[in-house]
């Protein structure tokens, strides 16, 4: 009997296992990750809320984004200051950029500043403890863990401007104070002490690093690349 070669390739073709063909398809991709825009920093710079003004901040921002890989963006710290020495005050919201925001787990944090702050609406973003990583991906330690760590440096009030009344009582000198004085300071975790903004929660006791500490910080401050 002579055999057909075409008709038994065919047959052979349509008669493999489905999950035989399926394997043979490509994967489909998935995109990729937003690279990181937003983090918390892992360590403060030691000295509690002495930073070396907002250049001192602006730095330590940059020097952990490289440490975890990103190295070609321009990174600010999210605090705000007071007019002092014939220097003009800053607002926070003002250093960071137009946004989105991207955590390091690609999660968008904000689409833009009004959304950042809920200018429009409330809790448009989504900085909270699962979001809100460090530079290395981590969860910073909120209400609940020990060491709470959800006490975040920003001398401002909840759309990022700078508070009224002097800077070493809301900005703790500016960001070159480690003892007297005092700074405002948000939740990272959004939990706590019946406050869950996430940059104006409450003041802190004083400026020195036990201070800041004792109530459930670690001189943590949030960056944004611009």
């Amino acid at each position: 009997m002579k055999i057909n070669l075409q008709t038994l390739a065919a047959t052979l073709i349509l008669s493999a296992s489905p999950a035989l063909l399926s394997a043979q398809q490509p994967a489909a991709q998935q995109a990729p990750l937003q690279p990181m825009s937003f983090f918390i920093t892992s360590i403060g710079k030691g000295d509690g809320a002495n930073l070396g003004g907002l250049a001192g901040a602006d730095a330590h921002c940059d020097q952990l984004a490289r440490a975890a890989g990103i190295t070609n963006r321009t990174w600010r710290a999210y605090l705000s200051t007071l007019p002092a020495g014939g220097q003009p005050g800053v607002n926070a919201r003002d250093r960071v950029g137009a946004g989105p925001w991207y955590s390091k787990n690609g999660q968008m944090l904000a689409a833009n500043v009004a959304d950042l702050h809920g200018d429009i609406q409330r809790d448009r973003n989504q900085i909270n403890k699962r979001n809100a990583l460090n530079e290395k991906g981590e969860m910073v330690n909120g209400q609940g863990d020990t060491p709470n760590q959800h006490d975040i440096l920003t001398g401002s009030d909840s759309h990022g401007r700078a508070l009224l009344g002097t800077a070493a009582n809301v900005t703790c000198n500016n960001w070159t104070s480690n003892a007297a004085g005092s700074a405002m300071l948000g939740h990272s975790d959004r939990s706590g002490g019946g406050n869950s903004s996430w940059n104006a929660a409450h003041m802190s006791r004083s400026c020195s690093q036990p201070d800041l500490v004792a109530t459930g910080g670690a001189g943590l401050f949030y960056c944004f690349a611009t």
